[in-house]
């Protein structure tokens, strides 16, 4: 179903002093993470949150420089209250870490594949996950979630990693989340700087998650880690 109404707002919520070594790679001293509220018209639905707050670990480690979730949203007149739904492209702590903050009666989309991992060793900070209080919807697939907007599995930087899709009159929109990591990887970029491919777990679920993303032939698409947006 194509939806009239969408509006991307994305907005910068955190980043992260990398160690070293991934300092290298990366090529960059720290690591942005930006959040994404879609406006559409039953709600405002909310693709992933940053970095959270006060866990010892982080906070030695990384230095993190987070905003929280309900200033990001309030420099777009969004009120916390007036998000309907939500989801991360994946539950690593830069993604999901304010999770927490999140009102307990709106549903959190996840993929099984990646629920599942929430209590491995040095995963993710499972307390800015599980919380009591949160409501989520674990997945296996791809799925509408509303009018309009699907959750689509895309694996390989994780095993339950997952883009968001939107199906608007211009075209299809593409939240990608870390699925690729920037701009510049999507225009074809492969060195370890600009691509997630180097580093990731699975590359061979990688490339065909790319690959999938590509085949929607998108107007535009949007990144966790880069706050450049590709336009058709």
């Amino acid at each position: 179903m194509v939806v009239d109404d969408f509006q991307v707002l994305p907005f910068f919520v955190s980043a992260l002093r990398l160690p070293p070594d991934e300092q290298v790679v990366l090529g960059r001293e720290w690591w942005p993470s930006y959040g994404h509220a879609v406006i559409y018209p039953g709600g405002v639905f909310l693709f992933d949150n940053g970095v959270g707050f006060g866990d010892p670990e982080v906070e030695t480690m990384f230095t993190p420089r987070a905003r929280s979730i309900e200033d990001c949203l309030a420099e777009h007149g969004i009120d916390l209250a007036d998000v309907t739904g939500a989801a991360n492209c994946h539950l690593h702590f830069d993604h999901c870490g304010q999770n927490v903050r999140l009102p307990g009666d709106i549903p959190i989309f996840v993929q099984r594949a990646e629920w599942a991992k929430v209590y491995e060793a040095d995963y993710t900070v499972p307390a800015w996950v599980d919380a009591p209080h949160l409501t989520y919807e674990v997945l296996d697939g791809e799925t509408s979630v509303a009018p309009g907007m699907r959750l689509m599995p895309t694996p390989g930087h994780t095993s339950g990693h997952q883009s968001l899709v939107l199906d608007t009159p211009e075209g299809t929109v593409v939240l990608a989340g870390q699925a690729v990591q920037s701009r510049a990887e999507w225009d074809g970029g492969a060195d370890g700087m600009v691509s997630g491919m180097p580093e990731a777990p699975d590359p061979a679920a990688y490339e065909r998650s790319v690959e999938q993303l590509r085949s929607l032939d998108p107007v535009r698409v949007h990144f966790a880690h880069d706050a450049a947006i590709w336009h058709r």
